[in-house]
């Protein structure tokens, strides 16, 4: 560890973010020799140590690619957190042999972590899922030309340079313009705290929950109980027999099979599904003639 290094950890103050980018931006850069060096090591023998400087040496650079992504509105702080950790997983995987510098191979890695973050975190519901949607999410703001709703030609023109589909750039428009609404907000009160009923237009007020309603769930608990008092009716009118057959095979939590019933009653199983046959047939007669 060169002595700067060691000067700076010793002297870096806990504080505001302002205060780490100042300090960040006060450690010794690497030359080209010292990073294939300290890459060496921690490909060869794992030293720790190596990937340690070649993390802080670089902290800078993911300050400055989280600045570019400041216009999501989200907090700068989690935005470098975020880089950070791409910035340690690009560690963990460089390679000298690659023949670029560090910068350029963390690149991916840490753009990749914050993309993944700020899609989670914009919205309370994922409005990227795709890769073409994600390519069009991170571009669509700085090619637009203009504020407002792109016409047809921008459209076009927009979804030709990143190879996407005009349909893609469409919703992903719709969908960057949308804002999250609460499902049951509350209704905003006037200073004398009378509802004013400007928040009437929340999903709670206009979305019908048809299984809650009272008297649907009255009407289908007598109708399940008709059906059952028709059932047993209809069950009593039949010979002593079948009524035991159609329980066993239909009404019990065990149901018994063809040749179990037909060991009871010694008669052969195909025996057994005729009368099972013909006892469904009559209690569907008497059901229906009851109804």
């Amino acid at each position: 560890m060169t002595k700067e290094l060691m000067k700076f950890e010793a002297a870096v103050p806990l504080g505001s973010l302002e205060t780490y980018v100042h300090w960040v931006n006060k450690i010794p850069m690497l030359s080209q020799q010292e990073e294939t060096d300290l890459a060496a090591k921690l490909k060869e023998n794992q030293d720790l140590e190596a990937a340690k400087r070649l993390v802080m040496a670089h902290l800078r650079f993911v300050v400055r690619i989280a600045k570019g992504y400041s216009g999501y509105g989200l907090s700068l702080a989690d935005l470098i957190q975020e880089g950070n950790i791409g910035l340690m997983k690009a560690v963990k995987r460089f390679d000298p042999a690659f023949g670029v510098r560090l910068v350029s191979f963390a690149v991916h890695w840490v753009k990749a972590e914050m993309h993944e973050f700020i899609l989670k975190n914009w919205r309370i519901v994922k409005i990227a899922t795709t890769k073409a949607q994600r390519k069009v999410f991170f571009n669509l703001r700085q090619m637009k030309k203009r504020l407002g709703w792109a016409s047809k030609a921008e459209v076009e023109s927009v979804a030709q340079e990143l190879g996407v589909k005009p349909e893609v750039v469409e919703l992903m428009e719709q969908r960057l313009n949308a804002h999250d609404k609460a499902f049951d907000a509350p209704d905003a009160d006037d200073d004398d705290g009378y509802s004013t009923g400007s928040t009437a237009f929340a999903p709670v007020h206009y979305l019908e929950d048809k299984s809650a309603d009272p008297a649907r769930l009255a009407e289908n608990a007598d109708s399940q109980n008709d059906g059952s008092m028709q059932l047993a009716s209809a069950l009593d009118q039949l010979d002593e027999r079948s009524q035991d057959i159609l329980k066993q095979r239909w009404l019990s939590e065990k149901k018994a099979t063809l040749h179990d019933l037909a060991a009871k009653y010694k008669v052969s199983a195909e025996r057994v599904s005729q009368l099972e046959s013909n006892a469904m047939k009559k209690l569907r007669g008497l059901i229906t003639v009851d109804a």
